[in-house]
């Protein structure tokens, strides 16, 4: 994983997301999906831009299924935005960096 893309876990995912009081984008993923593969040089990118406004992260839909679930992911990837603990946007499937950058920057 990216220096600045942190892994998400069932375990920390209450600390590092819910609790923070930072804007997260949670990229849920699997290494088995195509389309997570594509996306992720850009959720690294944005990880790189975004240092210290933004947390980045990814959460392994196989390894950490209980968050998953929580969260009714059904399609992967998905992609949360979190702001205080609460889901501001989500986004399904392969999206472009500007697309992702303009709900960043409304909700920074």
């Amino acid at each position: 994983m990216a220096n600045n893309v942190a892994e998400f876990t069932d375990d920390n995912f209450d600390e590092k997301v819910i609790n923070s009081g930072m804007l997260t984008l949670v990229d849920f993923w699997a290494e088995w999906c195509a389309p997570c593969r594509m996306i992720a040089p850009t959720i690294e990118e944005l990880a790189n831009e975004y240092q210290g406004k933004l947390s980045i992260g990814k959460l392994n839909v196989d390894d950490n299924n209980k968050t998953a679930t929580k969260y009714g992911i059904r399609s992967i990837p998905t992609l949360l935005f979190f702001k205080n603990g609460d889901i501001l946007k989500q986004v399904v499937g392969v999206r472009s960096k500007s697309e992702l950058q303009e709900v960043i920057d409304q909700n920074i």
